[in-house]
């Protein structure tokens, strides 16, 4: 899902898809760091797999959160 991430900033912003990638990682990085203890990972894997992680450990806090996280990063792309 970065991949894809990084490819819609690239068109939407008419940049390359190098500075775009330096782009959401610099955006990632601060959510992270703004996103409680241990969550970053729960981003971490959710960007990197294309899906939310599908473990039966996941709490409905963590669904929860996801969907928080899903939502910051649609109102960041545009999406509502």
């Amino acid at each position: 899902m970065a991949n894809e991430i990084v490819k819609l900033v690239a068109n939407k912003a008419n940049i390359s898809e190098p500075i775009a990638q330096i782009a959401v990682d610099t955006v990632l990085n601060f959510v992270k760091d703004k996103l409680p203890a241990g969550v970053g990972g729960v981003l971490d894997s959710f960007l990197g797999s294309g899906a939310a992680p599908t473990s039966s450990k996941t709490t409905k806090k963590d669904d929860n959160l996801l969907g928080e996280i899903g939502g910051m990063l649609g109102g960041l792309l545009g999406k509502k």
